[in-house]
């Protein structure tokens, strides 16, 4: 593989740099407060595989695209049916727990930190609106932040990498795709993209088959890792 040069570092948001299914755990509960932990996980898993399925209907052709705001209402309906809820008001508020998520405890000095070195660009299957935010309320700083609504798809199709390679005016190679999806880094290394895996409790991990670039266990230790290889390249160069 190629050295590894680094002109702009592009973020997966959902799950990556915010906890996706603390706020929805948190908009289940207002719906109910009377579910017990159980209960709560098992709206929550049904709420995830609505999602998780319509996208991939979308990318399948099976379905036109919708917004995730669109799909996020779906899996609102879903869940408020299951508790015997049908006010249409609550079930818009529970819709809207899907951008009231709370960042991992290092993403916000993590992003700081990275942003004094590199252009950061958020990259998001949540919409444009949804998007704005969960960015404003988990105080995550961006440079430039995308919506795969931009490709009318969702990751991991390669329109949607497309759309940062595109913003950043760079090769492929030389963004830096980072994600706790292993799929998700999948999908960027099609085009072309770097990739650096961040351990989250919800992520995808890599499998023995997967070759990403660099492996973290938070923020912090990418951008050591991101740090070394700038001060060899540096002394090499």
């Amino acid at each position: 593989m190629s050295e590894l040069k680094i002109d702009a570092v592009v973020f997966d948001v959902l799950g990556t740099l915010v906890d996706e299914p603390a706020g929805i755990r948190a908009g289940i509960r207002a719906l109910d407060p009377s579910l017990d932990g159980p209960g709560v996980e098992r709206l929550l898993s049904l709420w995830q595989q609505h999602i998780d399925r319509e996208q991939r209907r979308v990318l399948d052709g099976v379905r036109p695209y919708l917004t995730s705001d669109a799909l996020g209402l779906e899996a609102a309906r879903l869940v408020a049916d299951a508790v015997g809820v049908d006010d249409p008001t609550t079930v818009a508020t529970l819709a809207l727990s899907g951008r009231r998520l709370p960042p991992w405890p290092d993403t916000v000095p993590g992003l700081a930190r990275l942003a004094e070195r590199y252009p950061l660009i958020g990259l998001s299957n949540a919409s444009r609106t949804a998007l704005l935010g969960l960015n404003a309320h988990a105080g995550l700083r961006w440079h430039q932040a995308l919506s795969a609504e931009e490709a009318r798809t969702y990751k991991p199709d390669p329109a949607v990498y497309q759309l940062a390679v595109t913003v950043s005016g760079c090769p492929p190679e030389r963004l830096l795709k980072v994600a706790a999806h292993a799929w998700d880094l999948r999908g960027a290394q099609r085009l072309g993209l770097r990739t650096a895996y961040v351990a989250r409790p919800v992520g995808d991990p890599p499998t023995s088959s997967d070759g990403f670039d660099l492996h973290a266990d938070d923020l912090a230790g990418l951008a050591d890792q991101l740090d070394q290889l700038d001060d060899a390249q540096r002394h090499t160069g």
